[in-house]
C-alpha cells in the first residue's frame, strides 16, 4: 500500500527558515512566509523536513488514492526556490505571463528569488489555487487545519 511521504508535521517554520544558510534565501523565505500567511489567512506549517504549507486538503484520485497536502506553499530549496500551486488550474498560465522570472513544471514554479518576481501576482496565483482546490474537494479541510 502506498504512503504518503509529505506529511504535515509539527517542526518550527521558524526555526527551518533560521536554519537557511544563504542569508538573501533566508530574507526571501520570510518575504515568501509574510505573502502566503497573508493571501490565504492560514498558519505556515512544515510539510516534510522542507515544504512550508498553508492550510490543508484531501485528495482523492479515481485510482483509489488519496492523501493530504497543503492547498499552496514553498521551499526555499538550494538552487531555486519552490512555490506549490494547484495543478488543473488553467488561469494559472494568464497570471504567469505577468509574474517575472520563473521556470514551472507540473505543481511547481521555480524562483531564484523574490526580486525577480511581481508579488501582487503571486498573491494573484496563491489566492487562484486556494479557491480552485476549495472548489474541487469542497470537504477540503483536514483535521490539521484547526486552532490548537
Amino acid at each position: 500500500m502506498y504512503e504518503q511521504k509529505t506529511k504535515e508535521t509539527d517542526n518550527s517554520v521558524i526555526e527551518f527558515i533560521e536554519n537557511i544558510e544563504n542569508l538573501k534565501k533566508r530574507e526571501d523565505a520570510y518575504k515568501l512566509l509574510h505573502i502566503f500567511t497573508e493571501a490565504t489567512g492560514y498558519p505556515a506549517k512544515m510539510w516534510g523536513p522542507s515544504i512550508i504549507g498553508f492550510g490543508t486538503y484531501h485528495y482523492k484520485y479515481e485510482s483509489g488514492h488519496e492523501g493530504d497536502a497543503p492547498l499552496v506553499g514553498f521551499s526555499p530549496r538550494k538552487a531555486k526556490i519552490s512555490l506549490y500551486f494547484a495543478t488543473g488550474e488553467t488561469d494559472r498560465e494568464a497570471l504567469l505571463k505577468d509574474f517575472g522570472k520563473y521556470t514551472a513544471a507540473k505543481a511547481c514554479v521555480y524562483i531564484n528569488k523574490v526580486a525577480d518576481i511581481n508579488v501582487d501576482v503571486l498573491g494573484a496565483l496563491i489566492n487562484q489555487s486556494v479557491r480552485y482546490l476549495k472548489e474541487k474537494y469542497p470537504n477540503y479541510e483536514a483535521a490539521s487545519t484547526e486552532s490548537d
